[in-house]
């Protein structure tokens, strides 16, 4: 009988033994068992708030798009973590989304499972009833000069007469799409956790000019609570053009001479030597490119500054870079740039219609990182001037 006793006690230690302390994200399935795992361990309010920051950095935490994809872009960014780590990485998130939620703090989302396998309860937070959505749209951040530079956007859950459903305590995944003539322009998320939800801040400057189209902005939000998503789509805004101040060209660069303008005395006859006296003809002298390569680099910089995409691609014809819209893409093209620090632009090395310039600045994407690149640029002579048809990152450093 004791012996059975020991296998049995040496059974359960082994199914202790097996669980996991860490995720393993080398598949869903491994994925979710980790975390089971993982949670089981866990008191229950810690249980709660480890679920709550899983929702949090499966929301906010990841690029993806639609349920699976995100849980497998989860289960790869915490491979290997544990409960700790997750927490720690779940405030950063918050905080850096201004989402009012700390792993120290006491349950407030509701019933979270970022696996979808749990059914509403009759206490959860996030089972709000309610008629429809609302949105309401106001204009922000405006001065006496150029007027509004922002519009905000607030979401309202409201009932059959309209007015707001008053609810506290939830975790409401709210979603927020910005469309110009049907082309989609930003996404952003956030989490509804009260009546008095502040909405979301858009700045004009955020958004890709060159694809608004007569200056008009449709907004469309979802709000998911625990039984339904309730969705709307508000058309008409008014975009403020001059919200966006266009960066002149830089001004330590001198302005560049062509060597191959006309004589000013002789407008109708451009010479540049003597004419042969025995055959009447003039000697001819290789024409030099018009326009300075330098100058066309530091236009290139300039309007990246300033956040004018479309002017940056018109300084190029670089064939990697594709159309204006892969161009200005804000996820993967140059539209992630906020501001550039240029700290030095070589004197270019010219050969025929040929240049080279290296440059050394310091780039600011739209969530506040700062990377100093020292960059080769290569150019050809157009008839447009010179173009940029060639970009090579020589070096990339995190500030």
């Amino acid at each position: 009988m004791k012996f059975f006793r020991y296998l049995l006690f040496a059974s359960l230690v082994l199914v202790m033994s097996c669980k996991k302390t860490s995720v393993d994200g080398a598949n869903r399935k491994a994925f979710q068992e980790s975390i089971n795992d993982m949670t089981s361990s866990l008191p229950t309010l810690q249980q709660i708030k480890f679920n709550e920051a899983l929702y949090i950095l499966k929301t906010f935490g990841v690029e993806a798009d639609g349920d699976i994809a995100e849980i497998e872009a989860l289960g790869k960014l915490l491979n290997g973590k544990k409960v700790p780590d997750i927490l720690k990485m779940a405030d950063e998130v918050a905080q850096k989304n201004n989402i009012t939620w700390s792993s120290t703090a006491p349950p407030s989302l509701g019933t979270m499972n970022i696996f979808g396998d749990e059914k509403a309860s009759e206490v959860d937070p996030n089972d709000v009833t309610a008629s429809g959505l609302n949105i309401v749209v106001r204009p922000a951040m405006s001065d006496s000069i150029t007027g509004p530079k922002a519009i905000v956007v607030i979401p309202q859950l409201v009932d059959q007469n309209g007015e707001k459903v008053s609810f506290t305590g939830a975790g409401l995944e709210t979603t927020l799409e910005v469309f110009s003539n049907g082309n989609k322009l930003q996404t952003a998320k956030n989490m509804m956790q009260d009546n008095n939800f502040k909405g979301f801040t858009i700045k004009y400057t955020s958004l890709p000019v060159a694809s608004i189209v007569d200056n008009k902005l449709e907004v469309k939000v979802s709000v998911k609570t625990a039984k339904k998503v309730y969705q709307m789509i508000k058309s008409g805004i008014e975009f403020n053009p001059r919200a966006i101040v266009q960066a002149a060209p830089s001004t330590d660069i001198p302005e560049p001479t062509d060597p191959t303008l006309a004589d000013p005395n002789n407008p109708e006859n451009p010479t540049t030597g003597t004419e042969n006296p025995t055959t009447g003809t003039t000697p001819t002298t290789p024409t030099k490119p018009a326009g300075d390569p330098k100058t066309t680099v530091s236009k290139f910089l300039s309007s990246l500054n300033s956040q004018n995409y479309k002017a940056a691609f018109d300084n190029a014809e670089n064939p990697a870079w594709g159309s204006y819209d892969k161009f200005s893409n804000p996820n993967s093209g140059f539209g992630s740039v906020k501001s550039v620090k240029v700290n030095s632009v070589s004197a270019p090395v010219t050969k025929d219609n040929a240049s080279t310039i290296n440059a050394n600045y310091d780039v600011t994407d739209k969530d506040g990182n700062v990377t100093s690149l020292n960059v080769t640029y290569g150019l050809k002579s157009t008839s447009n001037g010179w173009k940029i048809t060639s970009y090579k990152i020589n070096s990339s450093k995190k500030q």
